[in-house]
């Protein structure tokens, strides 16, 4: 379960820091909104060093389906958007994805 909370509180880190270039880029937000993107960015990358895993691409490669899931929670809570039936689906593979790398016989590796 530890994993689970880091991948999330990653994920999150990784989507504001993201959001924030957005917002700069698109948005018309002011450049100082780069800062607490960047320091945001970099706790992602720190969380990620916290997983329980044998080696760091397996770490990302699972966090990437957290990711998916999380993105599509951020549509729908940030942006406004419902994700559809599709968006849905495709998440729940990518987390069955994920569980299977990071949980799955080769982890332990």
């Amino acid at each position: 379960m530890g994993s689970a909370l880091i991948y999330g509180a990653a994920a999150l880190a990784e989507i504001g820091g993201c959001f924030a270039f957005w917002g700069w880029r698109r948005l018309g937000w002011p450049a100082w909104a780069l800062l607490p993107g960047l320091l945001s960015l970099v706790t992602f990358a720190w969380l990620l060093t916290l997983v329980e895993a044998s080696a760091a691409g397996r770490a990302y490669a699972a966090y990437g389906g957290v990711y998916v899931a999380a993105s599509l929670a951020w549509l729908w809570a940030v942006e406004g958007r419902v994700p559809d039936g599709w968006d849905l689906g495709g998440a729940a593979l990518c987390l069955i994805g994920a569980a299977v790398i990071l949980w799955g016989g080769g982890a332990a590796r």
